[in-house]
């Protein structure tokens, strides 16, 4: 079984996301730039569309929904 600690894979980092995918916030901690609040940690979102090179992920906060700017590296796509 390979490890999964260390350096982080330079396909996490290249990961492309089309407007409508569900994605995870995953956070990488290696990686502080582009992650969100630790409140959306695990929470599960759409993504709206690209802001640079991070992605604008829409999550439901209670009653109401929220946009969040966060790095490819800190997405995980839902199959």
């Amino acid at each position: 079984m390979p490890r999964t600690r260390g350096k982080i894979p330079v396909t996490k980092y290249l990961q492309n996301f089309n407007t409508g995918d569900v994605v995870v916030v995953k956070h990488e901690p290696a990686i502080h730039d582009g992650m969100p609040h630790p409140r959306f940690k695990g929470i599960t979102g759409k993504i709206l569309g690209k802001q640079g090179t991070a992605y604008q992920v829409q999550v439901k906060d209670g009653d109401s929904y929220k946009t969040l700017i966060v790095a490819a590296v800190h997405l995980l796509k839902v199959r």
